[in-house]
């Protein structure tokens, strides 16, 4: 069903994994020229894209500070700050009749989840070594050990499945609410549909950032969450 719904890049293969591909070189376009234009004449008095630049990132920092604490939140955040951007994006052009959205496709939120996943892991290494670090999946009593191990194993491994099927299932159920509201009342009754949609945009690229720096305090804050 899914090759059957029109999109502009149906137009070139009908193939859905070119189309989901299609429109994430398009996210990452996008990403990357809104990035160009919010730097390339930068100002002490913000304008224009600029400001809007400034305002996303100072919105990152304001939650993740509490999460991570300001000195954290600033040195991670072009990871963050770039997959909620993409996130966004990706979210954001499924709304727009001719396109879809690449986070409706379970491979590309995915290697989303990886990213952060292998990230975080790799950020508790550096800081604290790989004995230590995985010393704190023992737990604090070292009898209970054999029974914690895996237990923060599995733990962390279905963040992957979190992470990934969280925005996945959220926005293909998005996409599949727009299309019968576009079926039922083409004109009318999509109007605040969109208005729903555009914040649940906003707010499943804000679900995904602030869980990466969640993960990436649990890794590196390791002495502090003891305490």
């Amino acid at each position: 069903m899914e090759n059957r719904l029109f999109t502009f890049a149906g137009l070139i293969n009908h193939s859905h994994d070119f189309i989901i591909a299609f429109y994430i070189v398009l996210t990452v376009f996008i990403a990357l020229l809104f990035a160009l234009l919010a730097t390339r004449r930068l100002e002490v008095v913000p304008g224009g894209i600029q400001n809007v630049a400034e305002i996303f990132v100072s919105g990152i920092l304001f939650f993740a500070k509490d999460a991570i604490g300001e000195k954290l939140a600033r040195k991670y955040l072009p990871l963050t700050a770039t997959i909620a951007l993409i996130v966004f994006i990706s979210n954001i052009i499924g709304i727009i009749p001719g396109f879809e959205s690449p986070s409706s496709s379970w491979s590309f939120t995915l290697v989303l989840a990886l990213i952060v996943f292998f990230y975080y892991h790799f950020e508790g290494i550096r800081e604290h070594g790989f004995i230590h670090y995985f010393g704190h999946f023992m737990g604090p009593v070292k009898w209970l050990a054999p029974l914690m191990f895996p237990v923060e194993i599995i733990s962390h491994l279905s963040r992957i499945i979190s992470l990934s099927f969280r925005l996945f299932g959220n926005v293909k159920g998005d996409d599949i609410f727009l299309l019968v509201m576009l079926m039922l009342a083409p004109w009318v009754a999509p109007l605040p549909a969109f208005a729903i949609l555009t914040f649940m945009a906003f707010l499943q690229a804000f679900i995904f950032m602030i869980l990466t720096y969640v993960y990436l305090a649990g890794a590196v804050l390791i002495d502090e969450e003891q305490h």
